[in-house]
């Protein structure tokens, strides 16, 4: 039997700036159920929706998890020229099917209609556009428009900020995204392999000045767009800035961890 999934209640933006760390289940952030999350860098075929979905539902059922991150434009690759993904692509049936069968929301990267870089929610009940990246990179401007506003999902109890790419560079965003009160800091990302510290200092910032999660799924091996070796070690960060998880350099792998 399917284990019993627990909807999403709403994405929150600015407009609805709760306090920092309340507590949104009633019971004390302190009795909160542990989320187990896990960050995936799965094999990429760059433009093949149905191949990368098929890779994302195998890494859901692997990582046991009940948040499952993936890189930035995971279901396409890194490739900038890549036909928007809708919500209701029968390519990703496999992922949703996935996510009925474990419990699990999965949060891939697509390119959706107008034109942005987004972060798709996917759950057993199907997919939504939860983030739309707000601070684009290189020539991602030339196709792409920025997002107007952070974004952050709840999840039992847990408050999940959406970041992507060059947005956890930006001391702006992660500060936007604090302010809606949040306990994870989830961003979606690709690296060159000779950039890996990078994902590594900015996790460090991010926890330093915000004392919480940070969770980054990063593309490894060849993910389109000119990354013929993207740098993978996806990571998760304490609120004290400890790495209690970390995947190596070659794709298919993931790591998983309980947040309490």
């Amino acid at each position: 039997m399917p284990p019993r999934y627990e909807a999403i209640l709403r994405v929150d933006h600015e407009a609805d700036r709760p306090t920092t760390r309340v507590d949104h289940i009633g019971k004390g952030v302190e009795n909160r159920t542990p989320l187990r999350l896990a960050v995936a860098q799965p094999a990429c075929v760059p433009l093949d929706v149905a191949e990368n979905a098929r890779a994302h539902a195998a890494a859901v059922r692997a990582a046991r998890a009940r948040v499952v991150v993936f890189p930035e434009l995971s279901l396409t690759g890194y490739e900038l020229d890549a036909p928007v993904v809708s919500v209701d692509d029968a390519r990703l049936t496999p992922l949703v099917e996935a996510c009925a069968e474990t419990g699990a929301l999965a949060l891939a990267g697509a390119p959706v209609a107008g034109d942005h870089i987004a972060m798709l929610a996917v759950t057993g009940g199907g997919a939504t556009v939860a983030y739309r990246k707000m601070w684009l990179g290189g020539a991602e401007s030339r196709r792409f428009r920025p997002g107007d506003a952070p974004a952050v999902l709840d999840v039992d109890g847990w408050r999940v900020g959406l970041a992507i790419c060059k947005d956890t560079g930006v001391a702006a965003h992660a500060a936007r995204t604090a302010a809606l009160g949040i306990d994870v800091y989830a961003a979606g990302v690709v690296e060159a392999a000779r950039d890996a510290a990078v994902t590594d200092q900015r996790a460090q910032r991010i926890t330093a000045t915000h004392r919480v999660w940070v969770a980054v799924a990063s593309f490894a091996g060849s993910t389109g767009g000119g990354f013929t070796e993207a740098a993978g070690r996806s990571a998760v960060w304490t609120p004290e800035g400890e790495v209690v998880g970390r995947a190596g350099t070659e794709p298919g792998q993931s790591v998983s961890v309980s947040l309490d």
